[in-house]
């Protein structure tokens, strides 16, 4: 597997599969068993969930990713400040500077968790399910900072249990089949119905379909019987 620069690599997959075990390895958390990890630069990584103990800002969250940047006994410096801020406003959130990190939506926790990674001055970025507790909005404005940061030349390596997430936004996607199994492939040649219905165990049909913003594939589950 490899992630391109300014790509999005979408990894999917049925719990318990490993796609969490990928990323933290990539991240180097922990260092593989067997086999090599290669990166060019630092790689920032972003967990499934994060909850603050203590009541931190969000600047405050943001700086910790500086943590590298910092020596041993000293206090983040100016310039340490400066690039938190510069990281909140390129995902779009400086104006959350000053809130309280525990009374933020999920959305907006989100997105200061991005801006942690980013300002670590990572060459690529890990998220594990970045948008699966968001309402359709968040989703949104998350899956648009991921696909700008893409576009600015950066890696982007995301774990997902919604397939049109990765159709959305991902370029390459690579499907945990089994232990030692993994599909990996452009993501519209790979994701159609029938490999995602193999996948997942429920019939899934994958269609084009016309929305405001243009043409674009859709993955929509059966689940049955569901209310009449």
């Amino acid at each position: 597997m490899r992630a391109e620069q300014g790509q999005v690599l979408a990894i999917l997959g049925p719990n318990a599969r490993g796609k969490t075990t990928v990323l933290k390895t990539m991240a180097g958390i922990p260092r593989p068993g067997s086999g090599t990890v290669e990166t060019s630069g630092p790689v920032g990584y972003v967990p499934q969930g994060h909850s603050a103990v203590f009541s931190f800002t969000a600047f405050d969250i943001v700086l910790m990713g500086r943590a590298r940047r910092v020596r041993v006994y000293e206090s983040p410096r100016a310039a340490d400040r400066v690039a938190a801020r510069e990281s909140l406003g390129r995902v779009g959130a400086l104006h959350l500077a000053e809130r309280g990190y525990a009374g933020l939506s999920g959305g907006e926790r989100q997105l200061v968790l991005i801006a942690r990674a980013l300002v670590s001055e990572c060459d690529t970025i890990v998220l594990d399910e970045p948008a699966s507790a968001l309402d359709l909005r968040n989703q949104s404005r998350v899956l648009a900072v991921l696909r700008d940061l893409a576009d600015e030349g950066m890696s982007v390596v995301m774990t997902t249990h919604h397939p049109d997430h990765a159709l959305h936004i991902a370029e390459r996607s690579m499907l945990m089949v089994g232990p030692d199994q993994q599909l990996v492939g452009d993501t519209r040649e790979l994701l159609t119905g029938d490999v995602l219905s193999d996948l997942y165990g429920v019939p899934i049909v994958a269609a084009d379909v016309a929305t405001h913003s243009g043409t674009r594939r859709l993955a929509v589950p059966d689940f049955g019987r569901g209310v009449r």
